[in-house]
């Protein structure tokens, strides 16, 4: 029984590492995943003053509207999803839009213990944190004219009318909702992947890798 043990657990530690590395086209790793987050119904987003950006000021949560996605920053990582109660999807930290970086500490309704210091009316001091890789491969992150913003994207109102037991769990329903209600055509590569991907394995075709060679971040 003692060997039978050890045979069987040569087999599965294989099989988790591979499962931990998944990762699929420009920066989305660990697809469809549950973080926890179960909205009663429709979020209040508030516009964050000068940014293409919202957040909801009621919710103990790090909460965003940016680009035709919803993002999330929990335990260090950034999630996205097109519907405001997921499934989402885990975003390299290579990979997070710049605007969704720079958003001001004071929009973050619940945030981690390493921001206590820094300025509210400034972005975290992400090459700090993340390390000096991600310092190098992002620089230039936090230098923008504030006038050359984008339009915000529209708010997606017609989920309004799915909360509950009327929330669309599967992605492929939601796809369907989304396309019929919502035409915005989004700007950012990782919101691109996203809607494609929830089109099913045909929208994926074609995706390629994230480009590990990043020049400076100046939009």
């Amino acid at each position: 029984m003692r060997y039978l043990l050890i045979v069987l657990s040569m087999l599965f530690v294989p099989l988790t590492a591979v499962r931990a590395d998944v990762s699929v086209g420009v920066g989305i790793s660990v697809p469809g995943v549950s973080i926890g987050i179960n909205m009663p119904a429709y979020p209040r987003l508030v516009r964050v003053p000068g940014y293409p950006v919202y957040y909801d000021p009621r919710v103990d949560l790090n909460f965003f509207f940016y680009d035709g996605l919803y993002w999330v920053f929990l335990d260090d990582d950034w999630y996205v999803s097109s519907w405001y109660n997921g499934p989402w999807d885990r975003v390299d930290g290579y990979d997070v839009p710049l605007y969704i970086l720079r958003i001001p500490v004071r929009y973050y309704r619940h945030p981690p213990p390493y921001f206590h210091g820094w300025r509210a009316d400034a972005p975290p001091h992400w090459g700090e944190h993340w390390g000096r890789e991600w310092e190098q491969r992002r620089s230039g992150w936090d230098q923008w004219n504030h006038r050359s913003a984008p339009p915000p994207a529209p708010l997606p109102a017609y989920q309004r009318n799915y909360s509950g037991d009327r929330y669309p769990r599967e992605q492929e329903r939601q796809h369907t909702i989304r396309s019929e209600r919502y035409r915005y055509q989004p700007r950012e590569p990782v919101t691109q992947q996203h809607y494609q991907m929830q089109r099913g394995p045909s929208g994926q075709q074609g995706q390629g890798k994230r480009n590990e060679g990043r020049g400076p971040d100046h939009r």
